[in-house]
């Protein structure tokens, strides 16, 4: 087979592996602002499951969370008399939100903490609410500063995608291996796959950089520095 013969099939692969890292990444970022903010909370029964998240999702393999995802949560839900069983995709993607979200988190709670005391001293004595200092003067600010290490790690995010091959999802990672498998062309297979991937990584980081531009002009239109 000629290298040209490769690509249909690894175009497939990328295109799953394109899904798989644009689910992820927004529901990642849901669990980032959801446990970052939960972290900053005052009161414990918000606080303390966002700390516990946080920990065991930074401080455990992503791939052994994946695993647990797909082969132990159904065993968990047998011995419970539950059907636990889910997909793969599903298992995948879940997998991969929850591990960005607890870094993402941290980034969240780091911005925010961030914003100058004054600020907050200033919305004091205009008697603003928690709530709406939060949404008015905290976030503005923050999120901008958030942008970069949000960046790198979505793109993080779309080479771990490659995680999900071992649990049977039909992705770059899984159609190469196969590929080689059956034709032992691992030079040419292996060398299309990297450069697909750093394709999308490219691709990625481009969109990334005008959402930050665009977050940054927002912020400039809102009144910010």
């Amino acid at each position: 087979m000629d290298w040209i013969d490769y690509l249909g099939p690894m175009l497939d692969g990328a295109w799953i592996t394109v899904k798989l890292t644009f689910y992820s990444t927004i529901l990642g970022a849901v669990f980032s602002f959801l446990f970052g903010l939960g972290k900053l909370a005052r009161h414990w029964y918000f606080k303390i499951p966002s700390v516990v998240y946080i920990e065991v999702f930074r401080g455990t393999s992503l791939l052994v969370q994946m695993f647990w995802l797909f082969y132990a949560l159904p065993l968990v839900g047998d011995i419970l008399g539950l059907n636990m069983r889910i997909p793969p995709v599903v298992a995948g993607v879940l997998a991969l939100s929850a591990n960005i979200g607890a870094y993402g988190a941290e980034v969240v709670r780091g911005a925010i903490q961030a914003v100058s005391k004054k600020q907050y001293e200033a919305a004091t004595a205009l008697n603003f609410t928690p709530k709406q200092t939060l949404w008015r003067i905290a976030l503005p600010q923050a999120i901008p500063e958030m942008m970069p290490p949000f960046g790198n790690l979505a793109i993080q995010n779309l080479k771990d995608t490659a995680l999900v091959s071992l649990i049977t999802i039909s992705d770059l990672a899984f159609v190469s291996e196969r590929l080689r498998n059956l034709t032992q062309e691992s030079a040419v297979i292996y060398t299309l796959a990297l450069f697909m991937y750093f394709g999308m990584a490219l691709v990625l980081a481009g969109m990334l950089k005008m959402l930050s531009q665009y977050v940054g002009t927002w912020r400039r239109a809102a009144g910010g520095k």
